[in-house]
């Protein structure tokens, strides 16, 4: 029997909107990508809308439609009849938040048996979850309620060090590996009042009537040898961050116990640092990964497949290409609309021939190709690429283009077959959701995308994924002998991935990148 569902998440943080058909992940897409705005509450119309363009279909056509808490900041109950009002034949299923990140985990990791964490915030009120899972039954073990929170931790930390909370908690992790945990006491001490194995955030250590640099109490300055409420020093900086760091590590590993197969998902999942961490310490790892609120989407969806309808069969997650793409024709039009003067390759040989002696000129190229990632990271469809033999494009990208501190770096994208010989690396890898190490040979080669502790975020592309990418890739390697290119997200100053031709074309003569490939279409200035 036929089931289309619609699942809807993050709709007061992050919303999203994927469809689910027969068992098959059609299309997701967040709303700030498409709507390039963000209005948190607003229903994600425009996100919707791009679904259902996507998979062909009208709201007459949904069976069900899953929704994520929290969803309303009024009575629940209107909005879920303003929901039903959009889909006249739908039937309404809700999840709990953390059930939705905990089923967008585990049912789309392979495990037939797992232990599965859920760690974000405070999604309603709990800022943890830790289940058990075998077959498709998810039993909740323990939870975690705020203001007992990991998240809201590093948020007070991301403060603290000069960055915007609940936006740059990534420039922290980044930024933890060029320095010494010599912080991690304190933050134990922190997170596990009175020795507490399970987290217990020891308030002594926050000042409630202080909201500033991360609302720290004297206590804690004092433990860093620093002066209370004063901005921390930059030499300071990377040992505070790689104390938490260190401390989250160890933390979430406990909370996980003893397992052979752990899920990770919530807004922690996002950090690449753990989930390394969490790989070297289990046999078998899955991270969603968009593992923040957006992803609730895909948990919504899934709860209702296995638990409303009882569905056993798992849907296959393969691959994260999820949003809308454009034909030559509209890729065109958008160009001759903008007066551009614009070169059609007619081969997928030419495409690529091009693409890498642009590359290995020196340039910095951006990459639109097939269909818009869901989720925050680039996978080689919206991309900003750069040859690691060119250091000064490696350079100018970071500086000019990107605008970024020094201490964050690029992804390697590398074909997933030729990764060990450059890599260590597990198997989030896939979807940029871990870190790897540069194998010692190979370190000079790389030296711009190394972090600390000959870290590296390394993408893994398999040709089955994403066949276009991989040949570039591979073409690369033909012609200089490493099949690896610096990718970043094509985005500029803090916007959302690029969706359209359109939003290419303005970002690309918004900055210095060298060259543009949307499609077959080249353009250079």
């Amino acid at each position: 029997m036929s089931r289309t569902i619609i699942g809807l998440g993050g709709l007061l943080s992050d919303p999203a909107v994927c469809f689910l058909a027969d068992g098959r992940i059609v299309a997701a897409v967040e709303q700030d990508k498409v709507s390039r705005n963000n209005r948190p509450g607003d229903f994600p119309a425009e996100a919707l809308q791009s679904v259902l363009e996507v998979a062909r279909i009208s709201p007459d056509d949904i069976d069900c439609v899953a929704v994520a808490r929290p969803f309303s900041r009024g009575d629940e109950s209107d909005a879920l009849l303003a929901l039903l009002s959009r889909f006249p034949k739908a039937e309404l299923v809700v999840a709990e938040h953390h059930v939705a990140h905990a089923a967008s985990a585990y049912y789309l990791s392979g495990f037939n048996d797992a232990t599965v964490v859920s760690l974000d915030r405070g999604g309603d009120f709990r800022s943890g979850v830790v289940f058990r899972a075998a077959g498709n039954d998810l039993s909740p073990v323990r939870e975690l309620y705020f203001p007992d929170s990991l998240g809201e931790v590093y948020n007070r930390v991301t403060e603290l060090l000069g960055f915007e909370a609940r936006a740059d908690e990534h420039k922290v992790q980044w930024l933890s590996t060029f320095g010494e945990p010599t912080a991690a006491p304190l933050f134990h001490d922190l997170l596990h009042r009175g020795g507490s194995v399970w987290p217990q955030v020891d308030r002594a250590y926050l000042d409630a009537g202080h909201l500033a640099h991360g609302g720290f109490s004297a206590l804690f300055y004092e433990r860093l040898g620093l002066v209370a409420d004063a901005p921390v020093p930059e030499d300071r900086k990377a040992s505070i961050a790689a104390g938490l760091q260190q401390t989250v590590n160890e933390t979430v590993t406990a909370m996980a116990g003893e397992t052979e197969r752990l899920c990770l998902a919530g807004g922690l999942g996002l950090n690449a640092l753990l989930v390394a961490h969490l790989e070297r310490h289990f046999p078998h790892v899955f991270v969603q990964p968009a593992a923040g609120n957006a992803g609730t989407c895909l948990g919504a969806a899934l709860h209702a497949w296995h638990h409303f309808y009882g569905e056993q069969r798992r849907v296959p997650f393969e691959t994260l290409c999820l949003g809308p793409e454009y034909t030559s024709e509209q890729i065109k039009q958008v160009a001759e609309n903008c007066k551009l003067h614009f070169r059609y390759l007619m081969t997928e040989g030419e495409l690529i021939s091009t693409a890498i002696a642009a590359l290995n000129d020196s340039k910095i190229v951006a990459w639109m190709n097939g269909r818009m990632e869901f989720g925050p990271r680039a996978l080689g469809n919206r991309s900003i690429l750069a040859s690691p033999l060119n250091p000064y494009s490696t350079e100018n990208l970071n500086v000019f283009i990107k605008r970024r501190e020094k201490f964050r770096k690029f992804a390697a994208s590398v074909p997933a077959e030729l990764a060990r010989e450059y890599f260590e690396v597990g198997p989030n890898a896939r979807f940029l959701a871990t870190v790897g190490r540069v194998r010692t040979q190979h370190r000079q080669t790389f030296e711009a995308a190394i972090l600390g502790d000959d870290l590296v975020r390394v993408h893994t592309v398999s040709k089955e994924e994403n066949p276009r990418y991989h040949a570039l890739l591979m073409a690369a390697g033909k012609a200089t002998g490493v099949p690896v290119l610096y990718n970043t997200s094509f985005n500029l100053f803090g916007d959302p991935l690029v969706c359209t031709p359109r939003d290419a074309i303005r970002s690309f003569y918004s900055s210095g990148i060298d060259a543009l490939f949307v499609g077959n279409f080249y353009l250079e200035k």
